[in-house]
């Protein structure tokens, strides 16, 4: 699901700094364009960690509602898929126990197939992936 989630960019030394209100979190980037992306990489990261803890994700703020701290602060929104920020950047596996037949793991195991895989492709199937 792609939500938008409002930021503050405000102009540093050297830099762009970006604060996510509703994550109550802060990132950086050498240019403006950088900092959207390192707050969307920010949210996709908080965000996937919520999901996990079975947290709920916060509601996007209004934009009229966030205030700026500086004249020269840009407040904008950003966009963030959860799902699909998670199919790009969770590449951790998990082991997983299941039980087939033994004639079928017989079979299996004489034509060489890869169980792990044989149960990916079989679950993106599934799930239209």
């Amino acid at each position: 699901m792609r939500t938008a989630y409002p930021i503050v960019i405000s102009r540093s030394k050297d830099h762009f700094i970006v604060f996510i209100p509703d994550f109550q979190i802060n990132s950086q980037g050498k240019d403006i364009a950088q900092a959207m992306e390192m707050a969307r990489d920010a949210i996709g990261l908080i965000g996937i960690d919520m999901e996990d803890e079975k947290e709920p994700l916060p509601n996007p703020s209004e934009l009229a509602q966030i205030a700026k701290e500086y004249p020269s602060d840009i407040v904008t929104l950003v966009d963030v898929d959860f799902y699909e920020y998670r199919r790009k950047n969770d590449m951790r596996t998990v082991k997983k126990n299941c039980t087939i037949p033994s004639w079928l793991n017989f079979k299996a195991e004489q034509a060489g197939i890869n169980f792990s895989q044989a149960l990916q492709d079989g679950l993106k199937q599934q799930l239209h992936l």
